[in-house]
């Protein structure tokens, strides 16, 4: 049975229809393919091939939010719908359109582009970055983990408010056996920190950046050099942090000075650590909970902002895995 979903908005003009829809009515098609029904346009109302009220109630949704982001000259891809879709679920269409429209500006690439949150998990992790001394950010690959919590180092040493950003990770391993690699800490460990390159890359530039990192203002530091420091005026992230002992987590924990934050990164599902042995990342994670200033912020596939297959991929490899 057809249902017609009359638009809360009539759509102002023919421009604004071929924006909803897409070029060759591709927006049309995928939202087919995500909610599974046939969905069909006469250029005023929406007629979908369903009973179901749900979607009937989500779809009408999707087409208002989509419309408030033309209205506001906010462009959108198939990630930023299937994104909206997963979130229509559980979330209100106000706080939905507000990710979008009132969006926090967190800091501007080296070419003047402004960078903003993508997803609300990310918004909230950027907030608690803010608000908080230390900071876990866990969950899967491609969530800006790693790389909003570079930004918000970044745009903190260029406001002045701190010293320094120290960079640091278990290299590779948990044993931290680079010996059987070639050159120094830094030639070993180069390719696994690239990520944190490119954030860095992105905002300061090769030049400003490689700069920073030879008189000290950017250090990159292997967590087993943690040891017997206390790292003060500074912003330190640890990465890849599920690959830490529980020693280890404590070491780099305990190292917190004044005047610092700490945010620590990593995706409990991808230990190199021997099976039997837990990880620091999962240890910290409960039992810091609950303490004034701590912030754990849980990722999940709906956060991944690379191409849209890779949220399928993770999903069927956890639902493998359980």
């Amino acid at each position: 049975m057809t249902n017609i979903i009359k638009l809360e908005e009539n759509l102002e003009n023919l421009n604004e229809l071929i924006e909803l829809f897409g070029s060759n009515d591709k927006n049309l098609k995928l939202l087919k393919r995500l909610y599974k029904v046939n969905i069909y346009s006469n250029n005023k109302n929406i007629m979908v091939d369903t009973e179901e009220e749900f979607i009937i109630q989500s779809i009408k949704k999707m087409f208002y939010i989509l419309i408030q982001l033309i209205r506001n000259s906010i462009n959108f891809n198939e990630r930023d719908i299937i994104y909206i879709k997963n979130l229509l679920s559980k979330n209100e269409v106000e706080d939905i359109l507000s990710l979008f429209i009132n969006r926090v500006e967190i800091i501007k690439t080296f070419n003047g582009l402004p960078i903003y949150p993508k997803t609300l998990n990310q918004l909230r992790y950027v907030e608690a970055i803010e608000k908080n001394v230390l900071i876990f950010g866990i969950g899967p690959a491609g969530t800006g983990k790693t790389y909003l919590a570079v930004l918000s180092a970044l745009k903190k040493l260029k406001g002045n408010s701190i010293k320094r950003i120290i960079l640091t990770r278990p290299a590779v391993e948990a044993g931290e056996n680079l010996g059987f690699l070639p050159g120094d800490f830094l030639e070993k460990v180069d390719p696994y920190l690239r990520p944190l390159y490119d954030a860095m890359y992105d905002i300061l530039g090769v030049k400003q950046t490689t700069e920073y990192i030879e008189k000290g203002i950017i250090e990159i530091a292997p967590l087993a050099y943690m040891r017997g420091r206390t790292l003060d005026n500074a912003y330190v992230i640890l990465d890849e942090a599920q690959n830490t002992t529980i020693n280890q987590m404590k070491l780099f924990l305990t190292r917190l000075g004044f005047g610092s934050k700490m945010i620590v990164t990593g995706d409990i599902t991808q230990s190199d650590l021997p099976k039997r042995m837990v990880s620091g990342l999962v240890k910290a994670g409960e039992i810091l909970q609950n303490i004034d200033t701590v912030e754990i912020l849980y990722f999940n596939e709906f956060d991944v902002v690379r191409h849209p297959l890779v949220q399928t991929i993770i999903k069927r490899f956890e639902h493998d895995q359980n």
